[in-house]
């Protein structure tokens, strides 16, 4: 008999990666892609009143310079609304500078996924997040930089 640390390994660790994702089981649709900065699609919502996912959207590469000043611009006029002025939640949405954003938990390509893809409800109770429209790869690159450098300034690393 082989030893079933060569299936229950690779099967822990896949497990631990998506904990916190939360693919669109009534699309059909998996978890973002990791071979590539493409995210994948989920196919669009029936419901018109909801964004669709968005094809278009790619993250950066490695290398790109985020900018925390234009992140703060960025955040002031695509995410204010819902997650508030200083990322500390609304009636609409949670609180950004929280422990569980801190990297180790919701990494930077879960931000990426939830502005591209959408997310569903998961840690708090304000709803489904649609995707973001209008917001670039770059353009998160550069919110979640700032969001980032608020959570350090708060003590979460």
């Amino acid at each position: 008999m082989k030893n079933c640390s060569t299936i229950t390994i690779p099967l822990i660790t896949l497990a631990l990666l998506l904990g916190c994702s939360d693919p669109d089981s009534e699309s059909g649709a998996g978890p973002a892609s990791e071979s590539g900065p493409e995210t994948s699609v989920p196919t669009p919502s029936a419901d018109a009143s909801v964004p669709a996912a968005r094809a278009e959207f790619r993250i950066p590469p490695e290398n790109f310079d985020a900018d925390i000043d234009q992140g703060q611009l960025g955040f002031a006029v695509h995410c204010r609304v819902c997650h508030g002025q200083d990322a500390l939640g609304t009636d609409q949405g949670p609180p950004l500078i929280h422990r569980i954003y801190e990297p180790s938990h919701h990494s930077d390509l879960a931000f990426y996924r939830a502005i591209a893809l959408g997310v569903h409800q998961h840690h708090w109770e304000f709803g489904d997040m649609p995707p973001v429209p209008g917001v670039s790869g770059e353009d998160a690159a550069h919110i979640i930089a700032w969001i980032r450098h608020q959570q350090r300034l708060a003590g979460i690393e």
